[in-house]
């Protein structure tokens, strides 16, 4: 009997450590880009990135796309992402400026916050049903929600994630200096968590999104309100 429970408590505890560890994904690559470094690589992102004079530019291939359709139908997870590994106990913030080539609908350029293919955020520049171009994110958890926003009537335009290790926000500028709040909530993801580029294109043949004035630090905004 005192065997049978040694047996038992081994396999519970490996069945504890198996579900505390962390998921394993992606590729892991080296793209630099100014201040960052991207060393995680999904859906094989790194061999659709070229750098050139701190400039990014990302292809996405054809119908590629990340979504989880709350029915089933809708679900992609293919788009290329890289990813830089963020301490989520500190503040930090990501920028860039986002230049997608639209072409068909729902062509875009995002910027993530990824855990795993089950829990992410993708704040994006994507052109709508009505070929406008606009301000979209979609978070899931498990599924994906989707919500569109302003209309950005201009080919490129800034995005900004930031957290002061509370709140995580999102916004937009078109001169990186004025900033919009786009969305906003509590920060309850774990301490390691991961952030970047990426480029989508469910319905169209590909696209190209050019990243530049890229940059990730380890401080915060201090109004949460403008952005600034």
């Amino acid at each position: 009997m005192k065997k049978l429970w040694i047996g038992l408590l081994g396999i519970l505890a490996v069945s504890m450590s198996c579900k505390n560890a962390p998921v394993e994904f992606g590729q892991v690559c080296s793209v630099k880009l100014t201040n960052v470094e991207f060393t995680k690589s999904l859906n094989n992102a790194q061999e659709n990135a070229t750098v050139v004079n701190d400039t990014l530019t990302l292809r996405s291939d054809a119908r590629r796309d990340n979504f989880c359709d709350p029915d089933g139908k809708l679900s992609n997870n293919t788009a290329p992402v890289l990813l830089a590994k963020v301490n989520n106990l500190q503040p930090f913030t990501l920028t860039a400026k986002v230049t997608p080539t639209f072409i068909e609908t729902y062509d875009a350029g995002a910027l993530y916050v990824y855990l795993n293919e089950k829990l992410w955020v993708k704040f994006a520049f994507e052109r709508d049903e009505r070929a406008r171009t606009r301000i979209v994110t979609v978070r899931t958890i498990g599924t994906s929600d989707d919500n569109n926003h302003d209309v950005i009537d201009s080919t490129g335009v800034y995005m900004k994630i930031t957290s002061d290790t509370k709140t995580i926000a999102y916004y937009y500028s078109l001169d990186n200096v004025s900033w919009q709040l786009v969305r906003l909530y509590r920060n309850d993801y774990p301490a390691e968590i991961w952030v970047g580029p990426s480029a989508q294109s469910p319905l169209g043949e590909g696209n190209s999104v050019i990243f530049t004035e890229c940059s990730l630090v380890d401080s915060c905004v201090k109004d949460f309100r403008l952005g600034i």
